[in-house]
């Protein structure tokens, strides 16, 4: 973590063990082609790409971590130190009642590199860019970075937080729950054919 350590400084931390039963893990294996993806915003950066984003901010922008970002009436400490969205309450409700062929945590990676490792071979995920609303930070990130738009996609979460892909005829009901339960959530796309060799995200 380049920028982050320096001297004698390290860091710890703790993590958590879960258990599945074996017929209940949900693996991406039943994904198929006319899938939906159901996209489940972020609350930030969720502690992603946090190099770019203190490269971009204090050094080429120029600010403090006390200064406010242009544009966005939130300091950087603000911003930055945002609590990253657990999803795990509103995933085990959908559970109960619906059923979810592939779940995609976005983090490091972000929405190219998280999506595909849920996808069963000769699938693709198609994302329709304008589905949801980029929020403001990554698109100050991008202008003051001057960052291509894959790469974006490839390091930040990009206000998506979570992806699930499930069956087309249960995505609206989902939508509904998934209001219920207080997420901001948007389909973001499909699950398409995939030829062999091919990238398995499309955005369009």
């Amino acid at each position: 973590m380049p920028g982050f350590y320096t001297g004698e400084e390290y860091d710890m931390a703790g993590f958590a063990v879960g258990v599945v039963e074996r017929e209940k893990i949900i693996d991406g294996s039943s994904i198929t082609v006319g899938n939906r993806l159901i996209g489940l915003a972020s609350s930030g950066l969720h502690s992603n790409g946090f190099s770019l984003a203190r490269k971009v901010i204090l050094e080429r922008m120029g600010l403090g971590i006390n200064d406010e970002i242009p544009g966005l009436g939130k300091t950087v400490a603000d911003e930055l130190l945002t609590p990253t969205r657990i999803y795990v309450r509103s995933i085990m409700n959908l559970l109960r009642d619906f059923n979810v062929s592939g779940i995609a945590h976005i983090t490091g990676g972000g929405l190219l590199e998280n999506i595909p490792r849920v996808l069963p071979n000769g699938c693709k995920a198609v994302v329709r860019r304008d589905s949801w609303q980029i929020p403001e930070i990554y698109q100050i990130i991008q202008r003051g970075g001057n960052i291509e738009e894959t790469e974006m996609f490839r390091t930040f979460n990009c206000g998506i937080g979570m992806v699930i892909a499930v069956p087309e005829r249960e995505a609206d009901d989902i939508m509904i729950r998934l209001s219920g339960l207080n997420e901001t959530a948007f389909i973001i796309g499909e699950v398409a054919k995939c030829e062999p060799g091919k990238e398995c995200v499309e955005l369009v």
